[in-house]
């Protein structure tokens, strides 16, 4: 029964996502050695929670949790609501639910449970009927829980959904003519949005577009950030020999900037393994979505996949200067127990896509 149960489990999935998971853990390592925070047993520990997370899901199957994304759409209501009212404070931020030595970033869950909403939403209702108004509810789901990570304030994790709703609409079917709606009410109405950014976030907006501008101050880790993956070289410096990420030039580079320390001590075919270990997980991912004939099941994998994949493209164009840094994490490689657990419990419902098909 055990060795049946192995046998229909996507493996090279499980393979891509330990391959990421134990890159993260050594750079983890080397990024906080130093530090008696003890950033390593903590990330040993929820990668642990994680693991068992991604086995347990797929014996109650994806059905199970998309039948009951309504209340898992609720209970992280909840917590972003716990978070604006009584939420801990870091960096100038309220993210996080304190729970003893641990802190919960309801955010890293709103993303999964969103497309959980959404992915069973349109899945239960045709594209040739009503349109309209399926969009304008499906809107609703993303808006609530963006609004509210919005206000903590979280930008970038508020960017995530607009790649996935994106998706999602392409996949179900959306007419053409509404994503080109989109595309100019998004266009007149990003200028009028720049009145509602915090001076800080005005501040990093400008400091992307040239962050010599205030070398010393809001474009300091930009500018960090760069030198130390193009100090990597070829092979880079050395495992623990980075000196700009040892020395604690690059902020936050146990968590949003763990590209850096990988880029300066092992280099460009460190980098390189990094990325190939994410295109073997993504290939994995759309394999079993293209195989399963299940329209929620499609939706629920490109949701997540749509996600992932601009986490990963965001958090690493921080590193090179091409994208705006946001406070993004690196997916399964980054510190963080709510990210890792939540990616991980991500990857256990695609692998149930895989379990349920292989079973008929």
């Amino acid at each position: 029964m055990l060795l049946r149960w192995f046998k229909q489990l996507h493996w090279p999935l499980i393979f891509a996502m330990a391959g990421l998971i134990g890159i993260g853990t050594v750079f983890i390592h080397s990024a906080s050695h130093y530090d008696t925070t003890s950033y390593i047993t903590r990330q040993l520990f929820w990668t642990g929670v994680g693991l068992a997370v991604l086995l347990m899901v797929p014996m109650f199957g994806y059905r199970t949790f998309l039948s009951l994304g309504p209340v898992f759409y609720f209970v992280v209501l909840v917590m972003l609501l716990w978070v604006d009212i009584a939420g801990a404070h870091r960096l100038g931020a309220q993210r996080w639910i304190a729970l003893g030595p641990f802190a919960l970033q309801p955010s890293e869950f709103a993303k999964l449970a969103t497309v959980i909403a959404l992915a069973n939403f349109l899945g239960e209702r045709s594209p040739r009927e009503g349109q309209l108004g399926t969009i304008i509810i499906a809107l609703i789901i993303v808006f609530i829980p963006l609004a509210m990570i919005v206000k903590q304030p979280d930008l970038g994790s508020s960017l995530l959904f607009m790649p996935m709703i994106g998706v999602l609409f392409f996949l179900w079917g959306i007419r053409k003519r509404y994503f080109i709606y989109a595309t100019a009410i998004g266009g007149v109405a990003a200028p009028l949005l720049w009145k509602f950014l915090k001076p800080y976030q005005k501040k990093r907006i400008l400091v992307f577009l040239d962050p010599n501008q205030d070398p010393l101050g809001a474009g300091y880790t930009a500018i960090q950030a760069k030198i130390a993956v193009g100090s990597g070289g070829l092979f880079g410096k050395g495992y623990m020999a980075g000196t700009q990420s040892q020395l604690q030039f690059v902020p936050e580079h146990h968590t949003d900037f763990i590209f850096c320390v990988l880029g300066e001590e092992w280099g460009f075919f460190g980098s390189l393994i990094l990325l190939v270990c994410y295109a073997f997980l993504f290939r994995a991912m759309f394999q079993i979505m293209e195989a399963t004939t299940d329209i929620k099941a499609r939706l629920l994998i490109a949701g997540i996949a749509a996600v992932t994949i601009s986490q990963l493209f965001i958090n690493i164009g921080m590193t090179f200067g091409i994208m705006p840094i946001t406070g993004i994490t690196l997916p399964f490689v980054s510190y963080g127990g709510s990210s890792l657990v939540a990616s991980t419990f991500a990857m256990g419902l695609i692998l149930s896509v895989h379990k349920e098909r292989s079973i008929f």
